[in-house]
């Protein structure tokens, strides 16, 4: 099962965390205009990084982080539940500069995003 439900339709990337992860991690949707979004890759090492200071948000090392995560003077939001499917997004939006997520197919949804990103509007 997927951690999140991502759509890019309407020039807008929009990430909603699934089940408990609303609740965990206090974020019901995350909206980010195409043209703020930088970038997406697989990264399956991204989950044993350091994280920075969480807040709000649950953390499990080892098994499970949702929510907000401060790191460098940035707002990063995690929803990785173990860490080989993770994918990073990198954005230049105010809200949250980089979403790590757990998706089913890494490789399907970065390339989803990544055409997103040069498609005609």
């Amino acid at each position: 099962m997927n951690n999140v439900s991502i759509d890019t339709t309407r020039q807008i990337l929009v990430v909603e965390p699934q089940g408990l992860d609303k609740v965990w991690g206090f974020t019901r949707r995350i909206e980010i205009p195409i043209n703020q979004v930088r970038g997406a890759t697989h990264d399956p090492g991204a989950a044993e990084d350091y994280k920075g200071i969480r807040g709000p948000g649950l953390g499990i090392p080892g098994h499970k982080w949702v929510g907000t995560w401060h790191k460098d003077g940035q707002r990063h939001y995690w929803n990785v539940t173990g860490g080989k499917t993770a994918i990073v997004v990198q954005t230049t939006s105010p809200r949250f500069q980089r979403l790590y997520l757990s998706v089913e197919d890494p490789r399907m949804v970065v390339d989803l995003i990544n055409a997103a990103m040069t498609a005609p509007n």
